[in-house]
Formats: structure tokens, C-alpha cells, sequence
């Protein structure tokens, strides 16, 4: 007898609410810093306030959002505090993870990583924006991978996925186009070339360069809602 094919159950509405209130955090379509309501939302979204209310109520554990009784929501500030603290620790991590991809990476994996290190966007387009931003993380990613070490290849991925915010911040602030295809390129040569200290180094600094140019533009654009 046949078995029955039951349909794939459908993306729940709160599961729809989040994920497109998660995406306007993320890329600052909703800005760090501003005031945001349930009816609001629901409009925007053309939903009841019952999966809103939900899906911020995520957001707010994932701590994207505040909730003030009576007032409404606030997306979660940006504090510089924060973005030191997060690029130190990947500075540690991603430099490790580079130089352990030195010995382990294969020729295929680096043929991808020289992919992506081409990466560009036009700034102010959305597209073409978050389309840099996603092979900017599947770089950072790939090498990662590349350590052949799967808890630190787990931490990279958390810290990456947490530092999201700050990079679309980055990239709406100012062109980082050649920078960043600079210092990914040097991070490849150095990977083909086998030396895993040189690469722990240009990783640490990269990420290092990134840092000094995010914060240099975000102390700069005070609308931006920084708090240190």
C-alpha cells in the first residue's frame, strides 16, 4: 500500500513575522537606537499584532529588542563597547581558524575562497549590498571550514552571524569595497603559500582594519544612535 504523502506544513505567520522583522534589524532597515510599535509593524508586514507581538518577543531574547511596558519596542542600540568587544574575540578566533586552513584547506576550497574574495556592492543599493555582505560571511566562513575543526568552525559561525549588524552599519557608512577585497586576496595568497603565522596575522589585522574603519564611521554619523 502506498504510503500518504502529507503536504509540507506551511512557515507559521509568527515564523514569517520573525524572520522579516529579523531582516530589517539585521540590515538596519529598522535602525539601532529607533522606537518601533506592534500596530506599526502589523501594518507594515500586513499581519494581525498577535504574530508581531511574537516575533518581537524573539527578538527581544535574541536581544535585537527592548520591551517597555506600555511604551512599545526599541531596536537594540549599537554600543562601540559591543563592536570592540565582538571583533577582539573574532580577531582570536578567525586568526586561529586561518592558520590552521594554512595546513588543512585543499585546492578546492581555495579555488572558492578566491571567488569570493571579489566581492563588491554599490553603496545605497540594497541588493547588491546584502549580496556583499553574504559573501563577505561565506569567506570568513569557508575559512573557518578550512581549520577542519569543527568547534572552531561552531564559534566563528556565532560570532560572524552576531556581527551582521555592524558590517551592513559598515558598508551604508562608506565604500569598503577595495579594502576588504584587498586584505581577502592577501589572506589568499597567504593560504596557498602554506604559512599559517602570516595568515593568524593578516586575518587578525583585517579584521583589525575593519574595526578602526567601522568605528571611525560610526562615531562620525551620530544618527546612527552609538552609544559608548
Amino acid at each position: 500500500m502506498d504510503q500518504e504523502i502529507k503536504p509540507k506544513k506551511s512557515t507559521s505567520l509568527t515564523e514569517q513575522a520573525y524572520m522579516a522583522l529579523r531582516e530589517k534589524v539585521i540590515t538596519c532597515e529598522l535602525a539601532p537606537g529607533s522606537d518601533v510599535s506592534e500596530p506599526e509593524l502589523a501594518e507594515q508586514l500586513a499581519m494581525s499584532k498577535t504574530p508581531v507581538r511574537e516575533a518581537m518577543s524573539r527578538l527581544c531574547l535574541e536581544g535585537l529588542m527592548e520591551a517597555f511596558p506600555r511604551r512599545g519596542y526599541r531596536v537594540t542600540p549599537v554600543t562601540v563597547k559591543d563592536m570592540n568587544d565582538l571583533f577582539a574575540v573574532r580577531a582570536i578566533l578567525e586568526g586561529a581558524a586561518a592558520a590552521l586552513a594554512a595546513t588543512h584547506i585543499n585546492a578546492e576550497e581555495l579555488s572558492v575562497l578566491e571567488e569570493l574574495a571579489e566581492a563588491e556592492y554599490v553603496m545605497g543599493e540594497g541588493m547588491s549590498t546584502k549580496g556583499f555582505v553574504a559573501r563577505n560571511q561565506m569567506f570568513h566562513a569557508a575559512i573557518a571550514q578550512g581549520s577542519k575543526n569543527p568547534r572552531l568552525h561552531a564559534l566563528i559561525m556565532r560570532h560572524l552571524e552576531e556581527g551582521t549588524r555592524f558590517l551592513y552599519m559598515g558598508t551604508r557608512a562608506r565604500d569598503v569595497n577595495f579594502e576588504t577585497n584587498s586584505d581577502h586576496q592577501k589572506i589568499v595568497d597567504t593560504l596557498r603559500a602554506r604559512n599559517a603565522e602570516r595568515a593568524r596575522e593578516q586575518m587578525a589585522q583585517h579584521i583589525e582594519n575593519t574595526r578602526q574603519g567601522l568605528l571611525q564611521a560610526l562615531i562620525s554619523q551620530t544618527e546612527m544612535n552609538v552609544s559608548f
